[in-house]
């Protein structure tokens, strides 16, 4: 007779330092807030026997509280939560490898990685796996991430990893091959690739390994049922701390396999459980700390300036372009639509509100290139294929308009201050150093062509510094969308 048991795994991805409930007052609830999800958490943990939590990376950035104190609050935050197992995610590295490591050290929950290495000593950099023992079955987890990870070290030499889908597989192999032995029951992966490349991922993986879930993060997928491919059930859940996915599972230890399974995806609210008092007091002493130290008033736009997606054009990131456009000095400025972290600010804006909007502290740089590189630079950032959720998209100045065509999928105009781009004349272009790290990747130019024309200049080490200067001298600022940015 078959020894069959019943999981439950919560999981979440994409926090992003998501600690608040948004308190909407027209229908009496609390949706979200870490308060709200440790209490229904806490409550599956006592309803159900075999529960797991687990968090597909990316806990940090995107709140003033966690880049306040560089990821430590989020990692003591969520030590509260006592999730089972997480995976790295690309903004784990936002502080830099060191502090990374350091972060482990506090983290009172394993943060397992496969796919990340120390190259000249070919061993990783992470623990690579977890398997955990449950009711008598044992359930092994591993995780793979993006190579955006890989974008964000560029500089350090030492670090290397298996960053195409084809390797990452290859790296699941090897520890479904090295412990995935007969008395593994149940095998998870928990990816930071987004859910596009977690099902091309699926498609790649021997049925021999015996992977029966992939739960992933990366590209803030809201799903209405999981996928399933290769036998792989695939899920997502979102973005932020409003909703938590849950699967309640069947496993059947004689054949190591789900033979049941139910997935939701739960809002959380006030209707659901009862509220974390000891979290949400815990939280609070964060902010209290960062409520004094960032409460003045930096300015006041004439309305409220939103960026509710990264693939268009959005207020926010006109007035944030037009600003390092106006100080760099430059035909034309990228910024990258990924570095605006909230979708809307203002109209008052306080210096709390600037750093969780803009938090990263990089650098401003100016080059000189042709017209035809312009050109080809544009068309491979307003590509459809970029546009998906897991690209890397930009805001540009007032000074340009660009038209993409998308059925024949190429740029069909690009001017500045009205005039037609020229292939044989020369423009300058501002970006920022992230961006310039990975500029072959994301904007289609070597950094050698970038400086070919010997022009080159830093405009500022700190881009943050340079933004909040700006603001603080142009009060009762405001933008429209306008048309830069065309797709036809």
């Amino acid at each position: 007779m078959s020894n069959l048991k019943k999981f439950t795994i919560l999981h979440s991805n994409d926090m992003h330092g998501d600690f608040f409930s948004d308190d909407q007052k027209e229908v009496g609830k609390l949706i979200g807030g870490l308060s709200l999800l440790s209490g229904y958490i806490n409550k599956v943990r006592k309803e159900e026997k075999n529960v797991l939590y687990v968090i597909s990376g990316d806990m940090v950035q995107g709140s003033i509280i966690d880049s306040e104190y560089k990821g430590c609050s989020t990692i003591e935050i969520m030590n509260y939560l006592a999730p089972d197992v997480v995976a790295l995610g690309n903004h784990e590295f936002d502080y830099g490898l060191p502090h990374l490591l350091f972060l482990e050290k506090v983290a009172n929950f394993p943060i397992v990685n496969a796919n990340l290495y120390v190259k000249k000593y070919n061993k990783r950099l992470m623990t690579p796996y977890k398997i955990i023992h449950m009711d008598g079955f044992d359930i092994l987890f591993t995780g793979i991430l993006t190579e955006k990870v890989i974008d964000a070290l560029k500089m350090d030499k030492l670090v290397g990893s298996f960053v195409t889908l084809e390797e990452a597989s290859h790296e699941v192999g090897k520890i479904c091959n090295a412990y995935k032995n007969d008395d593994i029951d149940l095998t998870v992966l928990l990816t930071h690739i987004g859910f596009e490349s977690d099902k091309e991922l699926a498609k790649m993986l021997d049925p021999e390994w015996g992977v029966d879930m992939i739960i992933g993060g990366h590209s803030h997928t809201f799903l209405e049922k999981p996928e399933e491919i290769n036998n792989i059930l695939i899920a997502q859940a979102g973005v932020g701390s409003d909703q938590i996915g849950r699967f309640d599972i069947v496993v059947d230890d004689d054949t190591n396999s789900i033979v049941d399974y139910k997935w939701e995806l739960i809002p959380i609210d006030n209707n659901l459980a009862e509220p974390d008092m000891e979290l949400k007091k815990f939280i609070n002493s964060f902010k209290e700390e960062v409520d004094r130290k960032y409460s003045t008033i930096v300015i006041k736009f004439s309305q409220k300036l939103t960026h509710p997606v990264r693939e268009e054009e959005t207020t926010l990131g006109n007035l944030i372009s037009d600003a390092f456009a106006e100080v760099s000095q430059c035909d034309v400025m990228l910024v990258g639509s990924g570095s605006i972290r909230t979708k809307e600010l203002g109209p008052i804006v306080t210096l709390k509100d600037f750093k969780a909007c803009f938090p990263y502290d990089d650098s401003l740089n100016r080059f000189k290139i042709t017209g035809y590189q312009l050109k080809d630079i544009f068309n491979h950032v307003m590509r459809v294929e970029n546009r998906d959720g897991e690209g890397e998209c930009y805001q540009v100045n007032s000074r340009v308009i660009a038209v993409y065509n998308e059925k024949e999928k190429v740029l069909e105009s690009l001017k500045i201050d009205g005039v037609e781009v020229a292939d044989d004349s020369f423009y300058t272009i501002c970006i920022q150093g992230y961006h310039l790290s990975n500029c072959k990747d994301y904007l289609n130019i070597s950094e050698e062509k970038l400086l070919e024309a010997g022009q080159n200049k830093v405009v500022s080490t700190s881009a943050s510094e340079v933004l909040e200067e700006w603001l603080r001298n142009n009060q009762n600022v405001s933008r429209q969308i306008e048309g830069r940015l065309v797709y036809k």
